[in-house]
């Protein structure tokens, strides 16, 4: 499928994390458009990406054809979705229905109940509404990430082989590298979780992972 792709995407944003590495996987040339969380009361605020994207989050992947109107994509489990249908080889999802709701299942234990507690909207609604020290609010996410992982994995010893689910590389892996990357960035002990830093570690070593590392982005603060 014939497309001009454009990733509205932050360097430290773990949800443009995901996509950057399934754009990678797949071998997609796109566009990197930096959409800064931080700067002029963040960027995704104003109206010139409020266009793209209402909910003013990221990411957002902007799709044009030849002959046909662009059209926006948001939220990072359905641009992945996208990818896969659109662009199914290489798949990062296994053939086996029950192995894809295995992946599947890990993909909404992180999108759902562990990144969202610990986004940077929530640390800075609990700093502007309830006084809570920027200390406190790493505490807090720091938490929440370790009690999602003390579930997650209970499941990947029961799942993972070489990768999250068995010996493929699947959205699981897509999902769960980036996660580990925001609880380095909270302190979380990782030793506590052993099979999650494994099969953070082995896919983070491919060049699919290593080429969407947020630390080599073009809107990397050359501090960082």
């Amino acid at each position: 499928m014939d497309a001009r792709l454009t990733l509205f995407s932050y360097f430290r944003s773990s949800a443009s994390y995901r996509v950057r590495i399934a754009l990678a996987w797949k071998g997609l040339e796109y566009t990197y458009h930096a959409v800064n969380l931080i700067e002029d009361g963040g960027q995704h605020r104003k109206e010139s990406y409020l266009q793209y994207n209402p909910m003013a989050e990221l990411p957002t992947l902007w799709v044009e054809r030849v002959g046909a109107p662009g059209f926006a994509v948001a939220q990072s489990t359905a641009i992945l979705e996208y990818l896969e249908e659109c662009y199914p080889h290489p798949a990062l999802l296994p053939k086996a229905p029950e192995d894809r709701a295995r992946v599947r299942q890990i993909m909404q234990i992180i999108n759902s109940s562990i990144q969202p507690i610990q986004n940077l909207k929530v640390m800075q609604q609990l700093q502007a509404q309830f006084g809570v020290t920027r200390e406190q609010t790493l505490a807090w996410s720091k938490y929440w990430i370790e009690r999602g992982f003390e579930g997650l994995e209970r499941l990947l010893v029961q799942t993972a082989g070489a990768f999250a689910v068995g010996e493929q590389v699947t959205f699981a892996d897509v999902l769960i590298v980036p996660q580990v990357y925001n609880a380095d960035r909270f302190r979380v002990e990782m030793a506590d979780y052993p099979t999650i830093a494994r099969v953070a570690s082995t896919a983070g070593a491919l060049d699919a992972f290593r080429s969407a590392a947020p630390d080599i982005q073009p809107d990397t603060p050359k501090s960082s």
